[in-house]
Parts: structure tokens; sequence; C-alpha cells
């Protein structure tokens, strides 16, 4: 069984963008020296200039070991197995992965910093909103700051007029992660024990990120626009450009609605769709006995949908559309 993710994240001294520094110099004196809990908290003295307290320093070693870069044997410390994974592997890659994987709401950030630039109250509210078990005061930026400096340390995220944004690199982060962080345990302590990173409908079966699942559902007040289902573990995430036949958009928050999983197999038969100004259009051929599907669907034929103006890309929906000859 994997690790408990942390709630948690811990700044690093040496300054906002240079926690992987200060990160790779504390794994380097610690894999040469093995050193005592005393030598440790002497290093961190004569390392960093503003250093003075030993909670303080222990408050971050104990992050550190936490996370698995150390392990504390006998009263000395030493690499642990995610420290020498990552002083072996000797890149940036798989920090990211290390830190995405043991601390909860990185991945959820980075989605949704893919829509766009974020001050840090906006940060705050996000990841508060994907992830209330975080626990922190809505007025509180500070546990928002130390998870945007990791991030900028790690090279995903730039800082540009008091906004954060994703780099390049952050970008080749997000469009791989939804599929290959898919096998995640985490499930949000709002879903009630159902299952969320994987879900099926009658037509695929598709596995998600259940951190991309979470920041897709907190995204529209947890609630189905077409149905009214406001249960998360009822809830798909449903691509407009499909999943299988447009790789590129599956990480793209303009580009997915949460569902209730009837109302997604619907979408994806093509029984119904909406056009570029939200409104619900209705395959002629669909007939149903069903009072849920006639009451959600048919009757609202025409209507808007109740999402914000830019929620999806109209030019995807209007791609979409196309492609039904009902249409």
């Amino acid at each position: 069984m994997s690790p408990d993710r942390l709630r948690s994240i811990v700044p690093m001294f040496g300054g906002g963008a240079r926690y992987v520094d200060t990160l790779d110099r504390i794994l380097e004196y610690v894999d040469a020296h093995r050193p005592s809990t005393d030598d440790l908290i002497g290093w961190h003295r004569g390392a960093f200039a503003t250093v003075s307290s030993r909670d303080s320093i222990m408050r971050r070693v104990r992050y550190l070991q936490h996370v698995g870069f150390l392990r504390q044997t006998n009263e000395h410390w030493m690499l642990g197995d995610v420290g020498r994974e990552y002083v072996e592997e000797g890149d940036v890659g798989t920090l990211i992965r290390i830190m995405c994987g043991r601390n909860v709401g990185l991945r959820s950030l980075l989605y949704a910093l893919a829509a766009g630039s974020m001050t840090l109250a906006e940060v705050s509210e996000q990841q508060l909103d994907t992830h209330p078990e975080l626990g922190w005061s809505r007025e509180e930026t500070d546990m928002a700051k130390q998870r945007v400096n990791w991030l900028r340390s790690m090279g995903v995220v730039e800082k540009q007029n008091g906004e954060f944004g994703l780099t390049d690199a952050g970008r080749e982060f997000v469009e791989a992660a939804v599929e290959e962080w898919a096998g995640s345990e985490w499930t949000p302590d709002s879903a009630d024990g159902v299952n969320t990173g994987t879900y099926e409908t009658t037509v695929h079966a598709r596995v998600v990120d259940p951190e991309f699942r979470a920041t897709v559902i907190s995204r529209h007040d947890r609630t189905c626009p077409i149905s009214g289902v406001d249960h998360p573990g009822l809830l798909d995430v449903a691509h407009v450009l499909s999943w299988s036949e447009y790789p590129g958009h599956r990480a793209d928050l303009a580009n997915v609605l949460p569902l209730s999983k009837t109302h997604h197999a619907a979408f994806d038969r093509e029984l119904f769709t909406i056009d570029q100004e939200y409104r619900i259009r209705v395959n002629p051929s669909f007939e149903t006995q069903s009072d849920v599907l006639q009451r959600t669907i048919i009757d609202h034929a025409g209507e808007r949908i109740s999402i914000p103006d830019d929620s999806l890309k109209t030019q995807y929906v209007a791609q979409h559309n196309a492609a039904l000859e009902w249409v």
C-alpha cells in the first residue's frame, strides 16, 4: 500500500524559488556524512544565514522524512528510498513526479493553471475548493504560497506581474499527467467512498487522474449542468472533443464538463449535444420512456445550461457538432 499523501507542504530555506537548490544541498550533505540530528541542525545553521530555531529546522527535516527523501536509523540520518531515487536519477522530472505523488493538490493546481494564470488568493481558493480536506483558512495564503514556490522551484510554474502560470515544462507535464496518474489511489474526502479515479459508460471505459477529475468537478460546483446530480461519486468527466480522437485535449479544462454517468453515456452516444451558446440540442431520433431523460434532456431542448461563459471553448463545441449528422 502506498503511503498516505501529505496535506501540508513545508517551505525550504534559501528563498521562494530556490527550494530545489536547498533540497539538493541537504541530500548531498546527508548522503556524504550520515549526520546525527545535532550535526544536521548545526549544518543548517552554517549553511543558511537566517536559520537559528531548532524547531524550524526539524519541521523541514521531518517533512523531508515524511515525503521519503530522508530516513533516520540508529540516531543518524541517511537518504530514504525516494531520496536515493532522486539522487540517482538526477533530473527534475523525477522530483516533480515524487512531489506530485506525495502531496495532495499539486497536480490539481497545475491542471487549474493550464486554464489560465492565477493570483495567490485564487490559488488558495482553488486548492480549498478542490481539496477541502486541506483545511486552512479561506483568508490564508501562506500555504498556497508554499505550493507555488515548490512548483516554481521545479520549473513548472513561473510568476509574472503578480500572477502564476505554467511554463512550457508545466504544460508538458499536464498534457501527460491526466492519463499517467490515472492509477493514483487518492480519493477526495467528499466522494463518500466511491472510487473516482475510474469511470465507465456504455460507450467507453476510461481512467483519469483523480486530481484532474476533482479539479473539473470543483470548477462546476460539483453539479452536472444537465441533470442537476450533485453527488461527486456519481459524476464523470465528459470530453467534448473525444478522449480517443483528441489526446492533446484530454487535460484541457476548456474541453470537459462534469456529467452524471447516465448523461455522459447519452452525450457520448450522440443522443444530445450543446451548441456554441451552451443550449441543449436533442437528436431527433432520440426516443425514451425514461422520465429522467425526458425531464432533463428532451423537455429542455433549446434551453441554455447553467455554466460560466468561459467554461468551454466554443470552437471545441463547434468541432464536435460538425461531426454529428443531425446537427
